[in-house]
């Protein structure tokens, strides 16, 4: 009997890998965007017993996004994906981040539909920083429709060349993307959820405390627990959202921010 498929994206990046090592039951799929990091990745699962292979996908070009898919397919019966491919603020590039974070999800979500195995889960990445874009007719249906000719034109109106502004966006984006594809994937008998990240010390995460200290030295003393977070802290939330325990959840998000969020709230009053 062929093990169950799991696609992780950004599959070689700090949250990705430790996603993968708490799923050495299901055959991986690991994508990311250069075929080198992809094969350390895979070779290192493989040489510790799991099954996993690689496929190099840019997730902003429909057809990248196609090939993955049909790959994935061959592999087995897809019962999980995993959604972590993005890129920070610090890219410093609004249409970049934009096209990642954004276009790119919807890619995948339109790619996965296709291929999902019912009951199956689906985990999307969005951040605490999505939650402090408030709700907006002004942006809210491009969020939406990020796939949609003037999306990008829309959003880049409000938030002009503020890559800070645009990647909280692009992350509130998500989170309405996730609510907006419930339907369609129960549809399938799949379900599709969201988790919102705080300050996560990947590769990602420790380029961002370098160049802002003083930024995450800020953040820490606003955190309930008192501490930044390690990519294992997600890795263990997507295994819950994977499994059968999260069996009735679908359209939702979790925050997964050591209880940061509150504060930045008030702060930003």
């Amino acid at each position: 009997m062929k093990k169950k498929v799991v696609l992780i994206t950004g599959g070689a990046g700090g949250i990705g890998v430790a996603t993968g090592q708490n799923l050495k039951e299901f055959k991986l799929v690991i994508s990311d965007y250069a075929d080198d990091v992809i094969q350390k990745t895979v070779d290192s699962y493989n040489k510790q017993g799991f099954d996993a292979v690689g496929f190099k996908c840019d997730i902003t070009n429909k057809e990248e996004v196609e090939a993955l898919m049909n790959f994935t397919k061959k592999q087995g019966a897809l019962s999980g994906v995993v959604h972590t491919a993005g890129v920070s603020e610090t890219v410093n590039d609004v249409e970049q981040i934009y096209n990642i974070n954004l276009k790119g999800t919807a890619l995948i979500l339109d790619g996965v539909l296709d291929i999902v195995d019912e009951g199956a889960s689906i985990v999307l990445f969005s951040s605490m920083m999505g939650h402090t874009v408030p709700p907006s007719d002004a942006y809210d249906e491009a969020l939406t429709n990020p796939l949609e000719e003037n999306s990008f034109s829309s959003i880049k109106n409000v938030v002009k060349e503020d890559s800070n502004m645009m990647y909280n966006f692009t992350k509130r984006g998500v989170l309405l993307l996730t609510k907006e594809n419930a339907q369609r994937f129960g549809a399938k008998g799949a379900r599709v959820n969201s988790i919102s990240p705080g300050v996560i010390m990947t590769q990602m995460g420790k380029k961002a405390a370098e160049e802002h200290p003083e930024k995450i030295k800020q953040l820490l003393s606003m955190t309930a627990l008192n501490r930044t977070g390690e990519p294992e802290d997600i890795a263990d939330v997507v295994k819950f959202m994977l499994s059968e325990q999260s069996r009735f959840m679908s359209g939702s998000d979790l925050l997964v921010d050591g209880g940061v969020l509150p504060s930045i709230l008030k702060y930003n009053k």
